[in-house]
């Protein structure tokens, strides 16, 4: 199953908010392997394969992040291979870049941060037949990753890494929220997902066609903390694409919740309970 194609459910884009673009695009360029795919002096849109995955943009009077916030805890770079997974441990390492890693049983994970501090994982799945659901929800865990193995897998391919491979899209996004029992009735009344994990009380994890998460959202910062300001560095959108029926559906039961929805040109615009925004695409 594509898990990242219509008809299903999932995260095109993450715009961010940035203060120094062009530290950040070489970062995004060098350091992760995002191609350019347009630029402006205020904005660049960065992706793979041709098809924009990150924005950044500076914003007048922006500054950097103060303190805590709702907002982005990581965005989630999904690769198509294990071998491809492999070459970018080995290139981050070269590099001298400070990563953690695990391997959650779905998939295996690497992760850093950009130099404003947003959280980024770069992702391998394990096939879903490798996935154990029980009860409804799949089992996540946190475990050593096998680096060796990565790293053996990378060198089987002679080809040293140049950039993403075409098919990296990007596989989920992580937010930071306010109060969790919201956010769910958000994400599942309201936009149609469904819970596929738990971790406790601060965190829950949902998708659309039995995924093992789409968006995944903590309370890690805080329960009641604010939403990020306009004017501070961080997510400044994802977009969620969609079906046409599905998003219809959704701005109907949005709506009935009470829910601002405000059409713009190209997609429709709505914020979560803890004011993440979302670009609804068709």
């Amino acid at each position: 199953m594509d898990f990242h194609n219509k008809p299903v459910t999932h995260v095109g884009e993450i715009g961010l908010k940035v203060v120094d673009i062009k530290k950040m695009k070489e970062f995004y360029t060098e350091v992760i392997g995002f191609e350019v795919i347009s630029e402006e002096p205020h904005l660049v849109a960065l992706g793979a394969g041709g098809n924009v995955l990150v924005r950044l943009e500076v914003i007048e009077g922006i500054s950097s992040k103060q303190g805590r916030y709702t907002g982005l805890y990581h965005l989630a770079i999904l690769l198509p291979t294990r071998q491809a997974l492999g070459k970018i441990l080995v290139h981050l390492h070269q590099q001298g870049i400070e990563l953690g890693s695990s391997d959650h049983l779905v998939s295996e994970a690497l992760y850093i941060s950009d130099p404003e501090g947003n959280g980024i994982e770069i992702y391998r799945d394990r096939t879903p037949d490798h996935w154990n659901w029980r009860n409804e929800e799949v089992s996540m865990a946190v475990e050593p990753i096998d680096a060796q193995g990565l790293i053996e897998e990378a060198q089987k391919s002679p080809m040293l890494w140049c950039g993403l491979p075409a098919e990296t899209v990007m596989g989920h996004i992580h937010l930071h929220v306010s109060n969790l029992t919201e956010a769910k009735n958000f994400y599942t009344e309201g936009l149609g997902l469904e819970v596929v994990s738990r971790l406790g009380r601060q965190a829950l994890f949902v998708a659309d066609q039995k995924y093992h998460h789409h968006i995944g959202l903590n309370m890690w910062n805080g329960e009641g903390i604010p939403a990020l300001p306009e004017k501070e560095a961080g997510l400044n959108y994802y977009t969620l694409i969609m079906e046409k029926e599905n998003r219809d559906k959704a701005i109907e039961n949005l709506r009935s919740r009470g829910t601002e929805i405000i059409k713009r040109d190209e997609y429709w615009e709505v914020k979560d309970p803890s004011g993440n925004s979302i670009r609804l695409v068709v």
